[in-house]
C-alpha cells in the first residue's frame, strides 16, 4: 500500500459514518428501516475494518517494526478485552465460558487460518520466504506455554472440579499470564529488538518510501481507534442476527464465537496478509503471532479480576477435542516455522488444520 502525504477522504469518512450507523441503531432506526438496516450495519463494518488496516498501515509505516505490529496487536486485544468484559458483566454467570470460547477461537483462527494463509499467499507469490528464527521462535515458545496454562491445565488441577481455577490458582495463572506476555513485548521491543526485523532489506517501495508526517500519523492512530471501536460494536449488534441465522441452518451455538472473533480480528488478517504478499513475512508473522499473544496475554488477567472481584466461577479449561487441536497446532507451528524458510507445503498444512477446526466446529 503506497502512502502518500495527505489521507483519502474514504478513511476518515469510513468511520464517520461506521459511527452514525451506532447512533442509529441506538435511536431505534432497525426498527423503522428494517432488514436494509442490517445490510447497512454489515457494510459499516467492512468499511471500518478496510479503514482501520489503512491507518494501522499508516501509524506501522512511521515506528518502524516491530513496534507497528505490536500498535495494532494491542489497539486489537485492548477493545476486544473490553468487549468480552462487558458482556460478563451484563451476561452473569451465564457468561463464564465466554472468554474461553472467544480466545481459544482466536488462537485458533490466528495460527491456523490466519498463518495459513499468509504463507500460502506470499509462497505462490514469491517462492520461498525467509524470516527471523530467533524471534518467532520466542513468540512460539510464550504462546505455547500461555497457552496450555490458562487452556488445559485447569483441566488437571484438583482444588476445585475442571475446568476451572480456584481463586488462588486464578490469581496466580492471571499474574503469570502478564508475566510472560510483558516480557515477551520487552524481547520484542528493547532487548532484542533485531529478533523482530528482516534478515535481508526487501525491496518493496512501500518498505523504502519517506515516513508520514507527524500530524498526519497522530490524526491515523485516533482514526486507527475509532474504527477498531466501531468494529467491535458493529459486531456485537450484528451478533443476534448471526446468531439467529446460526441457529436456523442448525449450526452449533460456539459456531457465532468463531465468527465474531474472525471479524474482530479481520484488521490484523488483512494487514498480515498484505505483508506477505509484499514479501514482508516477518512483519506478518510478528502480527499473527504477536495478536495470538495479546489475546491470551491481555484477555485472561482482564476476566480473572471480574471473575475475583464478583465471585463468578470462570470455566477456562477446553474440552478434549479442542485441546488436541490446540496442541497439534502449537507443534505444526513450531515444526513449520522452526527453519527459517517457508513454502505453499507450511501454508496448505495450516490451512488444513483450520478446515478441520471448523468443521469440527459445525460438526461436533
Amino acid at each position: 500500500m503506497k502512502i502518500s502525504k495527505s489521507l483519502p477522504i474514504w478513511s476518515i469518512a469510513s468511520p464517520v459514518i461506521a459511527w452514525l450507523l451506532i447512533a442509529g441503531q441506538a435511536m431505534g432506526a432497525q426498527d423503522i428501516v428494517g432488514q436494509v438496516y442490517t445490510l447497512l450495519l454489515v457494510a459499516g463494518l467492512f468499511a471500518g475494518v478496510l479503514a482501520a488496516v489503512f491507518h494501522a498501515e499508516v501509524v506501522a509505516h512511521k515506528v518502524g517494526e516491530p513496534y507497528g505490529t505490536l500498535v495494532l496487536a494491542i489497539a486489537v486485544t485492548a477493545i476486544e478485552v473490553a468487549l468480552i468484559v462487558s458482556l460478563m458483566i451484563a451476561g452473569g454467570e451465564a457468561t463464564a465460558g465466554l472468554a474461553r470460547d472467544t480466545v481459544f477461537a482466536a488462537v485458533m483462527i490466528i495460527l491456523n487460518g490466519m498463518l495459513g494463509l499468509c504463507l500460502l499467499a506470499g509462497a505462490k507469490r514469491h517462492g520461498e520466504q525467509t524470516f527471523t528464527l530467533s524471534g518467532v521462535s520466542a513468540a512460539l515458545t510464550t504462546l505455547a506455554a500461555i497457552s496450555i496454562l490458562t487452556m488445559v491445565l485447569p483441566n488437571y488441577t484438583t482444588t476445585v472440579p475442571g475446568p476451572s481455577y480456584s481463586a488462588s490458582q486464578l490469581g496466580f495463572i492471571a499474574l503469570v499470564s502478564l508475566v510472560l506476555y510483558g516480557t515477551f513485548v520487552l524481547v520484542q521491543t528493547v532487548r532484542h529488538r533485531d529478533y523482530f526485523l528482516p534478515e535481508v532489506a526487501t525491496n518493496d517501495e512501500d518498505t523504502h518510501a519517506p515516513p508520514p508526517p507527524l500530524k498526519m500519523t497522530w490524526l491515523s492512530a485516533a482514526l486507527l481507534l475509532t474504527c477498531l471501536a466501531s468494529v467491535v460494536l458493529l459486531a456485537k449488534m450484528l451478533s443476534p442476527v448471526l446468531e439467529a441465522t446460526v441457529l436456523k441452518l442448525g449450526a452449533p451455538k460456539a459456531v457465532v464465537g468463531i465468527i465474531i472473533a474472525a471479524v474482530v480480528l479481520l484488521p490484523e488478517g488483512i494487514a498480515a496478509f498484505h505483508a506477505a504478499r509484499a514479501n514482508r513475512l516477518q512483519t506478518s508473522l510478528n502480527l499473527a503471532l504477536g495478536s495470538a499473544l495479546a489475546s491470551i496475554g491481555l484477555t485472561i488477567p482482564a476476566v480473572a479480576v471480574v471473575s475475583l472481584m464478583t465471585g463468578w466461577t470462570l470455566s477456562l479449561g477446553i474440552d478434549v477435542k479442542s485441546s488436541v487441536l490446540l496442541l497439534l497446532s502449537l507443534i505444526v507451528a513450531t515444526l513449520s516455522l522452526g527453519t527459517g524458510r517457508t513454502t505453499v507445503m507450511q501454508g496448505t498444512v495450516h490451512l488444513v488444520i483450520f478446515a478441520v477446526y471448523l468443521f469440527t466446529a459445525i460438526v461436533p
